[in-house]
């Protein structure tokens, strides 16, 4: 075993590896903790140390994704989003510099130690479960009928023509459809439909691609970002709205630099205007078309254009008809450590949307008037 610390000022990003057989250097974590910038960045995978300062660009979930967690332990992730660990890992051996000293816990700042390894445990029971194992005939009945929707809509309007009546079944069928396709690339994103990533994958394509006009590389950029980081400011996408809406410490920063662009203290009374139909409307098409463009993702492309000429944090990976059977061990888990666990209806999550918009947007005037 190494000594703990960083001779000479500390390694730096193009140091390279430990060698095969030589002794692993130890790291406390204020140590690691320096390493969380654009060009230099280590993170922890069960107490190794590795290096992902040149790898993160070729991260097949992209260099933001892994970047999330710079000087971070990211044991979980790395567990929750790969499925083949012993293959994965074989990329990791290059990037290794070292491991968590003795002394050292095995999370960073205030994590709760007994609430990981209890998450950890649950977890395991699930897999002893076959609770990630996914149920072909649920799938192919999803699959089954979500088709058989799209060609309905197709019939209703070549067998009795163009008008209010036809056109309106059609649009409620296909309404169902989308968003079903909508549900079933969300598990084939997740790779949770297939063993094999790569039919996941190729079946993403399909459903993203052909039935709903979109890139799925783009829906796994960001969505994989929101499943890394929930519901953290500037790394989870989903609550990065500003300006059209302000949330959280968002609210804070606009008001005391005065910025104005829309009435935000009236926001969650416009949500019901601009709010659905502008994000999932306008904001999610431009955002995926500049996306394709931009990494020139010409498959992706082709698919769209096929579309168009025609007309979960816990265990990401696990197939959604598990759900109810791990939500029991989930509610267990936080009730030992005290931790809310809530399942909400549709209509009363939309009441929490309004009023946390109302709160943010009273943060924003406050600090826009005051400070």
């Amino acid at each position: 075993m190494g000594g703990v610390g960083e001779p000479r000022g500390g390694r730096g990003p193009g140091e390279g590896p430990v060698r095969p057989g030589a002794p692993l250097p130890t790291f406390r974590w204020e140590q690691i903790r320096r390493h969380d910038l654009p060009g230099d960045k280590w993170l922890v995978i069960e107490r190794r140390v590795y290096d992902i300062s040149r790898w993160a660009q070729r991260h097949p979930g992209g260099s933001r994704l892994i970047g999330h967690h710079g000087a971070e332990d990211a044991t979980d992730a790395f567990r929750a989003f790969h499925q083949d660990l012993g293959f994965v890992r074989k990329f990791l051996q290059p990037l290794l510099i070292g491991e968590l000293a003795l002394e050292e816990p095995g999370q960073d700042g205030g994590q709760n130690a007994q609430l990981v390894e209890d998450f950890r445990a649950l977890r395991q029971a699930a897999e002893d479960m076959k609770l990630f194992e996914a149920s072909p005939a649920f799938f192919a009945v999803l699959l089954g009928h979500i088709l058989a929707m799209e060609v309905l809509a197709w019939l209703l309007i070549c067998l009795l023509g163009p008008g209010w009546v036809p056109s309106t079944l059609a649009a409620l069928v296909l309404a169902i459809s989308q968003a079903q396709s909508w549900c079933l690339q969300h598990d084939l994103g997740h790779a949770s439909v297939f063993r094999k990533s790569r039919w996941n994958h190729v079946a993403q394509q399909f459903v993203m691609g052909q039935l709903k006009g979109f890139s799925a590389h783009w829906w796994n950029f960001r969505h994989f970002q929101h499943h890394a980081k929930p519901n953290i400011f500037h790394k989870d996408p989903d609550v990065t709205v500003a300006p059209i809406f302000l949330l959280g410490e968002s609210s804070v920063e606009y008001g005391k630099r005065k910025r104005r662009y829309l009435p935000y203290n009236h926001q969650h009374l416009y949500f019901f205007l601009i709010g659905p139909p502008l994000l999932t409307l306008v904001n999610f098409e431009v955002e995926n078309l500049v996306y394709m463009l931009v990494c020139v993702q010409w498959a992706d492309l082709l698919w769209a254009a096929s579309f168009y000429a025609r007309f979960f944090f816990l265990f990401p990976t696990m197939p959604r008809h598990n759900y109810r059977r791990v939500a029991p061990l989930v509610q267990a888990l936080c009730a030992k450590h005290g931790l809310s666990y809530e399942v909400k209806p549709f209509l009363t999550a939309l009441v929490d949307i309004v009023r946390s918009l109302k709160k943010s947007g009273d943060i924003w005037l406050d600090a826009y008037l005051h400070q």
